[in-house]
């Protein structure tokens, strides 16, 4: 599946940052400090391009980066205002918004993150791509029935954006009551050692541990793909605590710029944004050519506009509803704020 990207002409990019640089010479005041909560996943590249470009610090922002090891965990910081921005999963911020927090998407970071691979008896007989549903589903009763206990899945906590997208793909895809598998709730990092050391059967993981569990385990088979999963399947989202006060539109309009900017140098011209994110996401483990290869392989498509996201947000909401993850919802379009983006375009 091609990469899908939102380019917005250089040129406006550039003069809309030279009016926000000019901006804040005028007012010969310090950069506006940002704390920007993050998780450590491929998807929040953009992020990543930005501060190692030092292109925020030209546009008059201090971004003052706040690592999480899950959505959820940045969302409790979001919402006793400890952080301003969220680079993180969508869908930790409905129950945010059901909750009264005054929070909204005003671009999109990544769709299609997310892929289901297994190991061992799992994944045996798969092919390399993603498999067929009704294989699939064959595949867990038969595991179960052999091996005498339910097929471990490693996902993120409730409510996430991993967990949720694993009882949907069972449910929905797969016709499987998502009881069938020991769903198991751990963080990022502990997701993919568990996967590496075979602790889990199968993880929802995303770049670059796809990449990393392809090297070290080649029998891995993928469950599901990322378009398999759903279509547009929304991942990695840039968000602020309340942007409509005054004082903070100026500096949304010029992230969102930021981040369509960054967003087309990751699609453009990987091998420059690179180095940026091994930093990022690395911490001298990994190797650059290992981040090389998690950027042009299908698990992350870099994308800008939010509109993109709307629809397949509001499927996972109403099945969030049913299923009884989420209560009392608010209307998905008062997540999004699409204006700024929108602002950008030629």
């Amino acid at each position: 599946m091609a990469v899908r990207s939102s380019r917005p002409r250089i040129a406006m990019l550039a003069g809309f940052l030279s009016a926000s640089l000019a901006f804040t010479a005028g007012m010969a005041q310090a950069a506006e400090t940002l704390k920007v909560g993050y998780i450590p996943v491929l998807g929040s590249s953009q992020l990543f391009v930005i501060d190692g470009e030092g292109w925020a610090r030209q546009a008059g922002l201090d971004l003052q980066l706040v690592r999480f090891q899950a959505g959820t965990q940045a969302i409790q910081a979001l919402s006793s205002g400890k952080i301003d921005v969220y680079v993180a999963g969508v869908l930790p911020l409905l129950v945010a918004r059901s909750k009264g927090v005054d929070v909204k998407v005003v671009a999109a970071a990544a769709v299609e993150e997310l892929e289901i691979v297994a190991r061992g008896p799992l994944a045996a007989g798969l092919p390399s791509a993603g498999a067929d549903p009704a294989q699939v589903k064959t595949l867990i009763r038969d595991f179960t029935a052999s091996q005498g206990h339910k097929p471990k899945i490693a996902a993120q906590p409730l409510g996430s954006v991993p967990d949720t997208l694993l009882r949907f793909w069972l449910q929905k895809d797969l016709g499987v009551d998502p009881a069938a598998a020991d769903i198991t709730a751990i963080d990022i990092d502990a997701a993919q050692q568990a996967f590496l050391s075979g602790a889990v059967d199968a993880a929802v993981l995303r770049e670059p541990a796809l990449t990393v569990v392809r090297d070290r385990v080649p029998e891995a088979r993928l469950l599901a793909t990322g378009t398999q999963i759903l279509d547009h399947q929304p991942g990695s989202v840039l968000a602020v605590y309340n942007p409509d006060q005054a004082d903070r539109k100026i500096w949304v309009r010029t992230l969102v710029s930021l981040f369509v900017r960054a967003t087309d140098l990751i699609n453009d011209k990987p091998k420059e944004a690179a180095p940026f994110i091994t930093a990022a996401l690395a911490g001298g483990i990994l190797k650059q050519d290992t981040i090389e290869r998690a950027l042009a392989s299908s698990g992350s498509h870099f994308i800008s506009d939010p509109a993109v996201l709307v629809e397949p947000v509001r499927q996972l909401q109403d099945f969030e509803v049913a299923a009884g993850i989420l209560r009392n919802p608010a209307p998905v379009e008062t997540l999004f704020d699409l204006e700024p983006y929108a602002s950008l375009k030629p």
